[in-house]
């Protein structure tokens, strides 16, 4: 089954739509869980919080705010994730990152507010030659990471019924990512130069959005807290996805011409801070739970290069 089929059983049809609450609102994961919000009214009774709304990094603004916004579920969407930039900015990133969900998961512990809070394959170091487990070592290779495995800890010390989904490389039709740069630089430039020595499953933050909505509806005794994991397939690298971006990209008339892509190695590209060279995330534990679910990266790229082309973006 998939997220979509999984949600009219995941509550009663007698009880009232449960009330989500969003954070991140703003980022590409709450802008595609309101999409879904639009085109599925009645399932739930969502609320989406941007940083104006809500400072999660504050003790005191997040409790007021759930006193005076009762709530069944909260998804704490939002994130640092400029991963470069997290080391020049350490004690941002580390507040959005580690202590915010450490905040949010007290809170909602204390009223009953289950939390589904997003992680990232960042935690592990990308040294295993297969697809990472939810039980694998975590050893963060970056400022970011570390960050995000110390808001996993937090989330689990305070909540240990709390969910936490990790993913990555997220994209989707807004913000920033790497296939808006791709399309960019496409139609900027002859030849491009992308990472061919990483690999991992680029997920459209619309699949990610189901999998977290059909989450926020299961009654809390039918999904055990802990971690999951979920990621796009089919597998691939930096450099092959470039590749698929560009061909749908040319083919929808977004970029005029084909570059030339040269395949590098990341030692060629230095950067601030390391990556992880392997990304990929088994989702075995998250699929016997929700049953066989929609993961190929290549639906959600259609998708966001349609939605361009319609709007000329």
């Amino acid at each position: 089954m998939n997220p979509r089929a999984a949600s009219p059983d995941a509550h009663r049809r007698d009880a009232p739509a449960p009330r989500i609450l969003v954070t991140g609102a703003d980022g590409q994961l709450g802008r595609s869980l309101r999409a879904l919000a639009e085109r599925r009214p009645g399932e739930a009774r969502y609320e989406f919080l941007g940083r104006t709304q809500l400072d999660i990094t504050r003790a005191d603004a997040v409790a007021a705010w759930l006193d005076a916004h009762p709530a069944d579920r909260l998804i704490n969407a939002a994130a640092y994730t400029a991963v470069d930039r997290a080391a020049a900015e350490p004690d941002l990133s580390r507040a959005i990152n580690a202590t915010a969900p450490g905040l949010l998961a007290r809170a909602c512990a204390a009223r009953g507010i289950r939390l589904l809070h997003v992680s990232t394959d960042y935690v592990f170091d990308g040294r295993l030659d297969r697809p990472y487990r939810e039980d694998d070592p975590a050893a963060p290779l970056n400022t970011y990471g570390r960050g995000k495995l110390e808001g996993e800890r937090a989330v689990l010390d305070a909540d240990p019924g709390a969910l936490i989904v990790r993913t990555g490389w997220v994209f989707s039709a807004w913000g920033h990512n790497f296939v808006r740069t791709m399309v960019r630089l496409g139609a900027q430039r002859d030849t491009l130069r992308v990472i061919d020595d990483q690999t991992g499953g680029p997920t459209w933050a619309g699949h990610l959005a189901e999998v977290l909505h059909t989450l926020a509806l299961r009654p809390a005794g039918d999904a055990p807290g802990g971690a999951y994991h979920f990621g796009g397939r089919p597998w691939v690298s930096w450099h092959g996805f470039a590749l698929e971006i560009l061909a749908r990209a040319h083919a929808r008339g977004l970029i005029a011409r084909l570059p030339r892509v040269e395949a590098i190695a990341s030692a060629d590209w230095p950067a601030p801070e390391s990556r992880p060279a392997n990304g990929r995330l088994d989702c075995a534990r998250l699929e016997a739970l929700l049953g066989p679910l929609e993961r190929d990266w290549r639906i959600g790229l259609d998708r966001v290069l349609e939605s361009w082309k319609t709007e000329g973006s």
